[in-house]
Formats: structure tokens, C-alpha cells, sequence
């Protein structure tokens, strides 16, 4: 197995055809961990710090790993390495490799992480990674045969195993769920010229993300904090590269004309992924609008054949309300002597 590391963002160009095949038959499969998801992630938040490694079989030449990495410097001067996406905006992550050679690939990183040819670190951190990954194994284990290592529960992302049918879903529910969905549902459309659509032309893109970016800051303190410019920068750009793919699943809800809740979501093969909402409390607090839009994607992705509702990360209390069953995504932390 060879080992490749690429100090520069063209790095990212020269993998571009292989990279989603291999993800596609990696033991962590998301689309935070596609060529275009991270790419556009580098775009806005990348240091000048890269560090792309890829692995290859040497007799064949086919890409069999992928961990890029990046050095970013925390608030307490530690040089912290991180896999690229690794703050806030993903909320899943891991070293892209198929589990048959997870075992050589880890062995090489630890490796490298150990040599001279590694940047100078304080810390490598593997933050949101499935609970189910052998990284928080089998890679943890390598790890911690050289250096002190923690790992712990990072979040808890709610997903829906969706059934066959809508009656179905709201069986799932309680009683008293199932009955305040409905009515939410009957209510709504008593209210004038309602009406809910997902963002497809490519003409009206721009105007349906800047409609989601209002909506979001509206919607409380915390986020109007989070949707910075350069914030909404990223999610200008993401929604354009993520709709060219046809990943895009941003919905919208007006009432009597007027943006009232929007959903900015996505399509990942069997899954609907939840990532971010806006709504506004004030001109429509009566109508529960974000309720009702979050109900009509789940029914539509039921429809659409979608095996999964992914609420992503959080334990806000709505996803459990709409039938949300944790699964976790924990951080594998590793220190030099040094640092502790």
C-alpha cells in the first residue's frame, strides 16, 4: 500500500474521479464526506494547512483510503489536526476507507502521524464520528498504543426508520403527537393562499436560499449568531454545488405570500438529511409552520422511497416529538506527551 500526501488544494482536483466511488463502499457513507461536500467546506474554511492523504494498492493503483487533514491553531495555541470539515458545519466524519482495508490504512496513518514527514501537533482529533465506525476500534486502539487517547459521546443525531406509508409513520408516534400533528396539518390550511414547494428551478436558487438565510436568523437569537457573512457565504455556495448534483432538497413554506418556514435539507442515496430550518415566530406563531413543513418532507420523503429521516446533529425536542430515535457521534481525541 502506498501512501500519497498532497500539501495543496489542486490535490483535491487529481482525486476528484475516484473519490466518490470509494466513498461509496466506505464504512461511514455520507455526503459530508463527498468530493463536493469537501471541496466547497475548503473553499470557505481551509488554513494553509493541508494535508490530504491517500492510499493506493500498489500492484493495482486503485484509491483505497482517504483521510484529508488539515492543522488548525485552538484558542489556547495548540495545533490541533483535524479531518477537513471538522468544526461545526458536518455532522458526520471519518477516515474514508472500505472496511476490508481499514486495518493497513490505520496502521499507515499512525505511522505517519509518528514520522518526521507529519506536521508538528498537539492534538489529532476525529470529531463526529458514527458510533458504529471501527475508527473509534480498531483505529483508537493503534492510536493509544502510543499516545494518551480519549473517546466520548460527541452528540446525538435522531433519525426515523421510515415505514411504507404516512399512516404508518404516524403510528410510530404517541397518541398525543399523532393527534397534534394532524391538527397542525388541518389547521394550516385553513390559513389563506398556503402553499409548500421544493426550490427547483435554478433561476429562483439564489432567491430561495436568501428567503432560508432570513428565515434562519429570525428564528432565534442562537442562530441569527451562527449565520454570519461568511456563514451565509457557505451556504450560497453549498446550495448551488449540492443542487447541481441534484442532493438539494430545500423546501419552503409560504403563507398569503409571505416566507414562513424553509428547510434546508438533503437527498443521500436512502436518506433525507435534515441540516438546517428557519421560520418566522412572529407573523406565524399560531400556525406552527415549521412543524407543518418538517411533516410534509417526511411524508414526501415516505413517498419518495427514502429508507431514513435523519434529523442530524441535536436533541432539540421536535425531532423526538416527530419520531426521532437517537444514534450517537462520538470524538477520538489523541495528545502529544507533551501537550498534556
Amino acid at each position: 500500500m502506498k501512501l500519497t500526501i498532497d500539501r495543496n488544494a489542486s490535490g483535491f482536483d487529481a482525486l476528484r474521479s475516484e473519490w466518490n466511488e470509494l466513498l461509496q463502499t466506505s464504512q461511514t457513507n455520507t455526503i459530508f464526506l463527498s468530493w463536493e461536500w469537501q471541496t466547497t467546506w475548503w473553499r470557505h474554511w481551509g488554513t494553509d494547512e493541508l494535508y490530504l492523504l491517500s492510499w493506493r494498492d500498489e500492484e493495482t493503483g486503485r484509491l483505497v483510503g482517504l483521510a484529508p487533514l488539515f492543522v488548525d491553531v485552538t484558542s489556547a495555541g495548540e495545533r490541533r489536526l483535524l479531518l477537513v470539515g471538522g468544526i461545526e458545519v458536518c455532522d458526520y466524519l471519518d477516515v474514508i476507507v472500505a472496511p476490508e482495508n481499514a486495518a493497513p490504512v490505520y496502521l499507515s496513518l499512525v505511522e505517519w502521524l509518528d514520522s518526521p514527514g507529519a506536521p508538528a501537533w498537539d492534538l489529532f482529533e476525529l470529531v463526529n464520528v458514527p458510533l458504529a465506525s471501527p475508527t473509534l476500534t480498531e483505529l483508537r486502539a493503534r492510536l493509544a498504543a502510543r499516545w494518551p487517547t480519549d473517546a466520548r459521546k460527541e452528540d446525538v443525531c435522531p433519525i426515523i426508520q421510515l415505514p411504507a406509508d404516512w399512516e404508518s409513520y404516524l403510528n410510530l408516534l404517541d397518541k398525543h403527537q399523532r393527534h397534534e400533528v394532524r391538527r397542525k396539518l388541518r389547521k394550516i390550511e385553513q390559513a389563506p393562499n398556503v402553499r409548500w414547494w421544493f426550490s427547483a428551478s435554478p433561476a429562483d436558487l439564489d432567491r430561495d436560499v436568501e428567503d432560508f438565510i432570513t428565515l434562519h436568523q429570525l428564528s432565534s437569537a442562537d442562530k441569527d449568531d451562527f449565520m454570519t457573512e461568511p456563514m451565509k457565504a457557505f451556504f450560497r455556495d453549498l446550495a448551488q454545488v449540492m443542487a447541481a448534483k441534484g442532493w438539494l432538497a430545500l423546501a419552503l413554506l409560504e403563507v398569503n405570500g409571505q416566507p414562513a418556514a424553509a428547510l434546508f435539507s438533503f437527498r443521500w442515496q436512502e436518506q433525507w438529511l435534515l441540516y438546517n430550518s428557519g421560520y418566522d415566530p412572529l407573523n406565524f406563531k399560531d400556525l406552527s409552520t415549521g412543524v407543518v413543513l418538517q411533516a410534509r418532507c417526511i411524508e414526501y420523503a415516505i413517498q419518495a422511497g427514502f429508507r431514513v429521516f435523519d434529523f442530524l446533529q441535536g436533541n432539540e425536542v421536535y425531532k423526538y416529538r416527530l419520531g426521532g430515535q437517537d444514534t450517537e457521534v462520538w470524538r477520538l481525541t489523541v495528545r502529544q506527551p507533551a501537550a498534556v
